[in-house]
């Protein structure tokens, strides 16, 4: 009987065991680099896994007081006009009257509605009651007139186009404040110098550019988010 050939193996126990080494390394590597690349894409960026409404939510988080939603579309449409950025707008408001949750819209000196207008300011300075601060003697049905403001020169603007500029009006008041902000510069990239126009105050400025930035970082976001709701 003719005796069988034993096979010596192609490497060494000894040279196995260095390649088993060698190896092991890599394969951890491979093993972590697909763990890893598996991870990320059960992370999709969270604005991409979420609901508009649930990604404003989530932008929100990052303010003081939360922008009301409904006012969001105004603003921008504002913004649209006049070349004012809505951001801007909510800060004004937000400072001014705390997006209108103040229990009175009237001032100790006077200025009304939902972005505290002085009257004469909002109806114009060349009304024949109009002087000091323009709280003025302006009867109601001037005061919202347009073709008052117009006469007076003012910065009232009917918003909503029902024919009647109203301060306490939420389209009129948010519309006038772009109307006035575009007027002193903003609409130009002059933003403090605006607002300054608006309430001649260091410390008013101030705030209102603290909250303007906060919001601006979200500017575009927020724009994309309300617009993905409107147009469903």
């Amino acid at each position: 009987m003719e005796e069988s050939l034993k096979k010596e193996p192609l490497l060494s126990s000894t040279t196995q065991l260095r390649v088993i080494l060698l190896l092991l390394p890599i394969a951890l590597t491979m093993c972590m680099y697909f763990f890893f690349t598996w991870n990320e894409l059960q992370v999709v960026p969270i604005f991409e896994k979420l609901t508009p409404q649930k990604q404003l939510a989530e932008i929100q988080q990052h303010f003081d007081m939360a922008i009301p939603e409904p006012l969001l579309p105004i603003y921008m449409a504002a913004e649209e006009k006049y070349h004012v950025p809505w951001t801007l707008l909510a800060a004004h408001h937000r400072i001014e009257t705390r997006f209108s949750t103040l229990k009175s819209l009237i001032s100790p000196v006077g200025a009304t509605g939902h972005m505290q207008f002085m009257p004469c300011t909002f109806v114009g300075w060349q009304h024949p009651t109009c002087s000091g601060l323009g709280k003025g003697n302006i009867p109601q049905e001037e005061l919202t007139n347009p073709a008052a403001i117009k006469k007076y020169g003012g910065y009232g603007i009917d918003g909503n186009g029902d024919g009647v500029a109203d301060p306490y009006n939420m389209e009129d008041a948010i519309f006038s404040a772009a109307h006035y902000l575009a007027k002193n510069g903003a609409a130009d990239g002059k933003i403090e110098q605006a607002v300054f126009q608006y309430n001649h105050s260091d410390e008013y400025v101030e705030k209102v550019l603290e909250h303007f930035m906060m919001y601006n970082e979200y500017h575009d976001e927020m724009r994309a988010i309300v617009l993905a709701k409107t147009t469903k």
